[in-house]
């Protein structure tokens, strides 16, 4: 066998090192400053409130029917109060709209005025400015139990309820799959009855389902502070405007107060 000159010998030595080292270390990620941090962080709140302030001089689409009672006044946050999430983004009012700021994972509020239990009607508008998951996370009581309508979630792309019978609102028979443009309202109307829950985007129905025999609840987490009636985003900027309820098949109506 040849034996490798000195020189050469070193070089393999060397470089096979080097080879090694690649293959068993991964690249270590490059961490963001403080400082950068904050900067991208401005940035993106600028973003976001040029992309809702376009998007509020549009005008709200008329709500049907009579009764509506207004739960947002467009300019504070009397009767909300920001979730107490890990992490929630900021809660701020932005151009006649309540913003739910991007957090590490839920931004939300939960209403603190005393609601009906069950037979009544809500409906909003919202939208998504930045981000990519759900700008919609409605939470609500359906008798004693509660439920969340989610809109655009799973990375952007789910809506459906969470839960049925265990079954998150990916994978129940509730779930439907659209795409949702940023920037762009979309009216989101939910109704709660002895029977049914019944759920619309703009004009197009989207849940129809009987509870009769359902086991109705929360998806296991932080979602469970959003109780009894709540709006929550997922790592994204989201903006709310028009939110109102009103009372259906009206009689003697339980109510739930925070």
């Amino acid at each position: 066998m040849k034996k490798l000159p000195l020189r050469s010998l070193f070089c393999f030595v060397v470089i096979s090192a080097g080879l090694l080292g690649c293959a068993s270390s991964p690249p270590q990620p490059i961490l963001e400053t403080k400082a950068v941090h904050e900067k991208r962080m401005v940035a993106e709140r600028t973003a976001a409130d040029e992309t809702i302030r376009q998007a509020a001089a549009l005008p709200a689409k008329p709500v049907a029917g009579d009764g509506w009672k207004s739960l947002f006044d467009g300019k504070t946050q009397t009767g909300w109060r920001v979730t107490d999430f890990g992490g929630h983004g900021e809660v701020y009012c932005e151009a006649g709209t309540l913003v739910l700021g991007t957090g590490t994972a839920l931004t939300g509020v939960v209403w603190t005025n005393e609601l009906p239990k069950i037979d009544y009607e809500v409906t909003l508008e919202a939208l998504r400015a930045e981000g990519s998951d759900f700008f919609c996370g409605l939470t609500f009581p359906v008798g004693d139990a509660f439920c969340s309508f989610i809109v655009g979630g799973w990375g952007g792309a789910v809506v459906g309820l969470s839960s049925i019978d265990g079954m998150d609102a990916s994978e129940n028979e509730t779930t439907h799959y659209f795409k949702a443009d940023r920037g762009r309202w979309y009216r989101i109307r939910l109704r709660v009855t002895t029977t049914k829950i019944e759920a619309w985007i703009d004009d197009e129905k989207l849940v129809d389902l009987p509870t009769a025999g359902r086991r109705i609840s929360l998806r296991a987490g932080e979602i469970e502070l959003s109780k009894p009636f709540g709006l929550a985003s997922w790592q994204t900027t989201a903006a709310l405007r028009e939110i109102k309820m009103r009372l259906v098949n009206v009689g003697t109506i339980p109510t739930s107060g925070n």
